[in-house]
């Protein structure tokens, strides 16, 4: 029985790593980025019990007035317990490299970036797919890790309707300069219309700075994605400007900041995640919303399970890899032994075990994440 090919869209964290386990067990993958470089914005993302060295120890969450003035403190349990915000968290972007370095050199694993899917056609056997820049080509499986506004979503599911919830809620993210006053506390402002402004300080030497905008309805950001950036930095001015705290100094190094990210706030419900040979994976078949905290968890959890499902008809589990086995089945980088660590960890303490059963299978009684083994043969 030969070995599938596949095919990801999105180079984010779940299709970087689902690719890290599907190389275990021989099997090949594209995975193919619109981006003409990996993306590296985002929140930052909770981690309870362990963290990678790129992490942004953060004291705790507090909410503050227009002085700055600390209206109420809620500090990390440092046991790992709940709280608003982890005691160990990882900035988006560093984990997405560290899926990315753990992958790029790898045999079975091809990067194109710079193009994007604009055709599907299945053909029982096979699925075609139709490439803006690079043409046709085709694949056993294709998965869409494309994000929350997956094109491949659309170009597959066309009949399925009323999938976004929508919350009412917009956002932009991106980078500022780091001053002395900001503090080992991520801070939280609110001011009337729905507006918010949170500033986390990270570990590189910058300000993470998130501007929100919670209302219904809001003529002024609809079709935001149909903007430029600058566009859209101009629509944060309109909306910011007279918001009071640090919004001046906030709107200042939006203005320099090339990372820059705005998006809607919503989940994705769907009553299914495949069709025929298509499968969609993490924000593009379940997004949580950034709000839950949970994206990325459901994202490398969900990765870790297609990859398992897709691999295990091919793989022997009475075979085992012998000592002195290829560095792809015995990681000796640090990248990626970091990668197998944090998915450990990720399953093992942040509780994304239960919710990822609860979304696949809401009446099963056992919460065990299964074990797969991709086995190391080529």
């Amino acid at each position: 029985m030969s070995k599938p090919t596949v095919l990801i869209s999105g180079a984010g964290n779940a299709g970087p790593a689902c690719a890290f386990f599907l190389a275990r067990a021989g099997i090949k993958t594209t995975i193919i980025e619109r981006s003409p470089s990996m993306r590296k914005t985002g929140q930052q993302i909770d981690l309870r019990g362990a963290g990678l060295p790129w992490t942004t120890k953060e004291a705790g969450l507090a909410f503050v007035d227009e002085t700055g003035k600390p209206l109420a403190e809620f500090p990390v349990k440092e046991d790992g317990g709940r709280s608003f915000t982890s005691n160990i968290e990882i900035l988006r972007g560093e984990i997405a490299r560290v899926f990315y370095e753990a992958t790029r050199g790898l045999e079975e694993v091809e990067y194109v970036f710079g193009d994007h899917v604009v055709g599907i056609v299945e053909n029982g056997k096979k699925i075609e797919v139709d490439l803006e820049k690079g043409g046709k080509r085709e694949f056993d499986v294709v998965a869409g890790a494309d994000g929350q506004g997956s094109k491949t979503r659309r170009l597959a599911f066309k009949e399925v309707e009323n999938l976004m919830k929508l919350l009412h809620q917009y956002a932009a993210y991106f980078t500022i300069p780091y001053k002395e006053s900001d503090r080992n506390f991520a801070e939280w402002y609110n001011t009337t219309g729905g507006r918010g402004i949170l500033l986390r300080p990270d570990n590189a030497g910058y300000t993470r700075a998130h501007l929100t905008v919670t209302k219904d309805p809001l003529p002024e950001l609809e079709g935001y994605y149909k903007l430029s950036v600058e566009e859209q930095k101009q629509k944060m001015h309109e909306m910011f400007s007279d918001a009071g705290w640090e919004a001046k100094r906030v709107l200042d190094g939006m203005d320099k900041a090339e990372d820059f990210y705005m998006q809607e706030i919503a989940q994705v419900k769907m009553s299914s995640w495949s069709k025929g040979r298509v499968v969609l994976l993490g924000d593009a078949g379940n997004c949580p919303s950034p709000i839950s905290g949970m994206g990325t968890n459901c994202a490398i959890v969900g990765a870790y399970v297609l990859a398992g499902e897709i691999a295990k008809p091919y793989v022997e589990k009475a075979q085992k890899s012998p000592p002195g086995a290829p560095a792809i089945a015995n990681p000796q980088t640090k990248c990626g032994i970091a990668i197998l660590r944090e998915l450990v960890g990720f399953i093992s303490w942040s509780g994304a075990t239960k919710l990822f059963d609860k979304f696949s299978s809401p009446l099963a009684e056992d919460e065990k994440l299964t074990v797969y083994e991709f086995g190391d043969e080529k």
